[in-house]
């Protein structure tokens, strides 16, 4: 199956956010990327799973070589990844797909996605390779010419890849704990240290952090720096690889711990603004992180509505029945809204490179915004898929377990849930983080002149400026008060921007003729926002469009949103 051709919302989204002659060049490049993950990706990616990497640490002569040795499926996949696609690539060099510049992040976001439906564990390698050049690029470009250039390149004979090794035992989140130590001879430094859990464990260039003395204590104290495979000699780096952690997903992919040996390493960019650089490569994965979830929600939803289609039960297709479209309806909004959230991010995310300052400020709140609460419902959304097939469900030769236990690291990777709460609450302290939000789409609703969206713009326009006072009572609360409602207080920010965007997106398909579908959804959206759940909303008689992107009337759609319980009701129900 050609996954591109399945998702009833990808090219719409993209036609609405691109301008027309990149849309068309984008176009082939989403048949040929859609075909391969339904077909040779998906059953590259089932056989790398269940033939992880090893870790050879010593040669017949006893040398010390820590080689990670990989399955073939995982190197085809590598080639169809860095090579044929240029994943890791297209946001630092021209001629990718043809492009004439370098892509959009929009555009590498949506084919990743892509990709990804299929294989997720690779995708953290793509990731980190191209936000390893996006670093370097930004605070060292001179230096590290050479390593840009490889990390950049599709040529798997000259590719190197990156990574960024962060964690050590008592240093994970709190980055000021860094034990690892950069000692300064002139030329180059060498770091001595042990680093915890390190994905990639193989890349060639290795940004990480380490104390730097004299520098002072906390993260003011640590630096950046690049940490290559190999010397300038060609001699092996002293590092070690001392296992490969045995994890619960991303099983084709090799994650380990390191141990540093006055390895060779060169500083990056400021050496006193270290983890700030390093801040720069953590936002960009983050809002990977999200994009990646998005992908496991769509994929799992493609599959139950396969399988509820087919699956008679009592005389009827599952897909048929009252409960089970229950079931289906608030996975499937959770999967085009998840989509739509990570593109509007990867959007503004390219107007930032730009130089707009108001999408820089918007983009440092809206990426954990959605990696918080993204990732958080790929684990349900997948998990829920598998129940729905059943006890298959649960076997592993069906992909729904690697489903599961892959959506579970996206609330992990890069930091936990909390830690990402905590981020935004540090965002909304020093910048009225919330303020840029809930100013940026009031100003977005305000624009909205469609008379079949403004009853539901008007709605969120008022949820907006409650918003705006619940954020600042949170931070006029005293510091522990604030910890406990910041998480909730972020699910509710991101899912009122997931509904405005939602409704804008149903505004152009209602202006250029495409219909009420997705204004439906925007209005079941907030149905689920209001009540907490979806109960009696006339979108469960629209499933079939829903699903596969068919025309649904205006009068449907209306009555979705008066189908919204009021605030009586819900209490009344609750």
């Amino acid at each position: 199956m050609n996954l591109a051709d399945r998702d009833p919302a990808l090219r719409p989204l993209l036609d609405a956010l691109m301008p027309a002659d990149d849309r068309a060049r984008l176009e082939t490049v989403l048949d040929d990327l859609g075909e391969l993950a339904g077909t040779e990706l998906d059953a590259l990616a089932a056989t790398a799973d269940r033939n992880p990497p090893t870790l050879r640490q010593f040669a017949a002569d006893g040398t010390r070589v820590d080689e990670v040795e990989y399955h073939p499926a995982y190197r085809r996949m590598s080639e169809i990844a860095f090579e044929t696609f240029g994943l890791a690539a297209m946001s630092h060099r021209s001629g990718v797909f043809g492009w004439p510049t370098r892509t959009p992040h929009l555009v590498k976001y949506a084919v990743s996605y892509l990709f990804v439906q299929s294989e997720f564990g690779l995708a953290c390698p793509v990731s980190m390779t191209d936000s390893a050049a996006r670093v370097l690029r930004l605070f060292d470009p001179e230096s590290f010419a050479d390593e840009i250039d490889a990390l950049s390149s599709t040529d798997m004979d000259t590719l190197a890849t990156g990574a960024m090794f962060m964690t050590e035992k008592q240093a994970g989140t709190d980055i000021g704990q860094t034990e690892t130590v950069a000692t300064d001879h002139g030329d180059h430094w060498t770091l001595t240290g042990h680093k915890w859990f390190c994905s990639n464990v193989s890349a060639d260039v290795i940004l990480t952090l380490a104390q730097v003395p004299g520098q002072g204590t906390g993260t003011r104290g640590v630096g950046m720096f690049m940490v290559p495979k190999f010397r300038p000699d060609g001699t092996r780096n002293t590092f070690r690889i001392e296992r490969l952690k045995d994890k619960l997903g991303t099983r084709s992919m090799a994650s380990g711990e390191v141990s540093l040996e006055s390895a060779y390493a060169r500083p990056v960019g400021d050496l006193t603004r270290g983890f700030l650089q390093m801040a720069e490569m953590l936002n960009v994965s983050r809002l990977s992180n999200a994009m990646r979830a998005s992908a496991l929600m769509r994929r799992a939803v493609r599959e139950s509505i396969d399988h509820t289609r087919q699956r008679v039960v009592f005389g009827r297709t599952l897909f048929d029945q009252p409960l089970m479209r229950a079931t289906l309806l608030p996975l499937m909004l959770d999967a085009e809204a998840s989509l739509g959230l990570v593109l509007e991010a990867s959007e503004r995310l390219d107007a930032a490179d730009a130089g707009d300052e108001r999408a820089a400020a918007l983009i440092r709140i809206l990426t954990p915004l959605a990696k918080h609460t993204v990732c958080k419902r790929a684990r349900t959304v997948t998990g829920e898929a598998m129940e729905i097939r059943g006890g298959n469900g649960y076997i592993e030769d069906w992909v729904n377990p690697r489903l599961v236990r892959d959506a579970h690291l996206g609330s992990i990777w890069e930091g936990s849930s909390n830690v990402i709460a905590l981020d935004v609450l540090r965002c909304m302290r020093k910048e009225q983080g919330h303020q840029v939000v809930t100013g940026t789409y009031l100003d977005r609703l305000a624009a909205l002149d469609e008379p079949a969206v403004k009853p539901m713009a008007d709605d969120l326009t008022l949820r907006f400026r409650a918003l705006q006072a619940r954020g600042d009572a949170l931070l006029a609360a005293d510091a522990d008060s604030q910890q406990v409602g910041i998480a909730a207080y972020v699910d509710d920010l991101c899912h009122t921007v997931v509904a405005t965007l939602l409704l804008e997106q149903a505004q152009r398909e209602i202006v250029v003729g495409l219909g009420h579908r997705k204004l439906l959804l925007a209005h079941t959206a907030l149905h689920r926002i209001v009540a907490g759940r979806l109960v009696e909303t006339p979108a469960l008689t629209a499933l079939e469009q829903i699903a596969d992107g068919g025309e649904v009337a205006a009068d449907l759609a209306r009555a979705a949103y008066d189908a919204i319980p009021s605030t009586t009701e819900v209490s009344t129900r609750a």
